[in-house]
Protein backbone atom coordinates (compact mmCIF):
# COMPACT_ATOMS: atom_id res chain seq x y z
CA UNK A 1 0.00 0.00 0.00
CA UNK A 2 2.41 2.54 1.06
CA UNK A 3 4.95 1.59 -1.68
CA UNK A 4 1.94 2.34 -4.72
CA UNK A 5 1.27 5.90 -2.68
CA UNK A 6 5.18 6.31 -2.85
CA UNK A 7 5.02 5.40 -6.82
CA UNK A 8 1.89 7.31 -6.85
CA UNK A 9 3.63 10.66 -5.55
CA UNK A 10 7.24 10.72 -6.97
CA UNK A 11 5.10 9.86 -10.59
CA UNK A 12 2.90 13.33 -10.20
CA UNK A 13 6.43 14.80 -8.92
CA UNK A 14 7.98 14.09 -12.11
CA UNK A 15 5.26 15.00 -14.45
CA UNK A 16 4.80 18.17 -12.72
CA UNK A 17 8.36 19.34 -13.13
CA UNK A 18 8.42 18.19 -16.69
CA UNK A 19 5.29 20.36 -17.20
CA UNK A 20 6.84 23.18 -15.21
CA UNK A 21 9.90 22.83 -17.36
CA UNK A 22 8.24 22.47 -20.68
CA UNK A 23 5.85 25.84 -19.84
CA UNK A 24 9.06 27.94 -18.47
CA UNK A 25 10.47 27.47 -21.82
CA UNK A 26 7.26 28.12 -23.92
CA UNK A 27 6.64 31.81 -21.88
CA UNK A 28 10.53 32.69 -21.95
CA UNK A 29 10.59 32.46 -25.58
CA UNK A 30 7.20 34.00 -26.33
CA UNK A 31 8.61 36.71 -23.78
CA UNK A 32 11.78 37.24 -25.73
CA UNK A 33 9.62 37.48 -28.92
CA UNK A 34 7.61 40.14 -27.75
CA UNK A 35 10.59 42.02 -26.56
CA UNK A 36 12.25 42.01 -30.14
CA UNK A 37 9.20 42.85 -31.56
CA UNK A 38 8.75 45.86 -29.59
CA UNK A 39 12.33 46.83 -29.88
CA UNK A 40 12.24 46.62 -33.77
CA UNK A 41 8.67 48.70 -33.47
CA UNK A 42 10.05 51.38 -31.33
CA UNK A 43 13.25 51.74 -33.90
CA UNK A 44 11.30 52.44 -36.72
Amino acid sequence: MLKTILIIIVSVSIFGLLLFVIVRNLMKRKIDQLVEDEKKKNTK
